[in-house]
């Protein structure tokens, strides 16, 4: 499992930096269009909307796949030991929760209505931008299993 977790860290890792150079690429060229040629390209300006919806949902689930995301630790480090591991493990059990009724069941239910509309300037539909939702989702699923697996191993 743990090779796995590093491959799937990677891929997410490498999606996010290219996700991010396009969107710098995409911007600057919005930039120069603006003020060189007085005509600004719409279509940039909506993909990269698109883009950092994605950036943003995948670069959570990275994050949280490292339990580097933020988290209030003063008052459960005053506890002892157990009592802690019980908090990690309740704290995982919620987002665990929460991401399969929220971003996996209702993102899934989200992306899957929406496919019938389509972006007037991209004219694509806007279920595939809704996709990063359950998609994030599930890797946030994996990563909290992981994690509380990882909480009851250490001692």
């Amino acid at each position: 499992m743990e090779k796995f977790r590093d491959k799937l860290d990677k891929i997410i890792e490498i999606f996010c930096i290219v996700v991010m150079i396009i969107m710098t690429i995409l911007v600057s060229w919005q930039v120069f269009t603006r003020y060189v040629f007085n005509k600004p390209s719409a279509v940039t300006e909506q993909l990269c909307q698109y883009l950092f919806i994605w950036l943003v949902l995948f670069g959570a689930a990275f994050i949280f796949g490292k339990r580097e995301h933020m988290q209030i630790a003063f008052v459960k480090d005053k506890f002892p030991k157990t009592i802690r591991k019980v908090c990690d493990i309740l704290q995982e059990v919620v987002i665990f929760i929460f991401t399969l009724g929220v971003l996996v069941y209702g993102g899934y239910i989200s992306s899957v209505r929406q496919m019938v509309q389509i972006d007037a300037s991209l004219q694509i539909p806007i279920g595939i931008v809704y996709a990063a939702i359950p998609l994030s989702g599930v890797f946030i699923l994996f990563y909290s299993i992981l994690n509380i697996k990882k909480i009851v191993t250490t001692k």
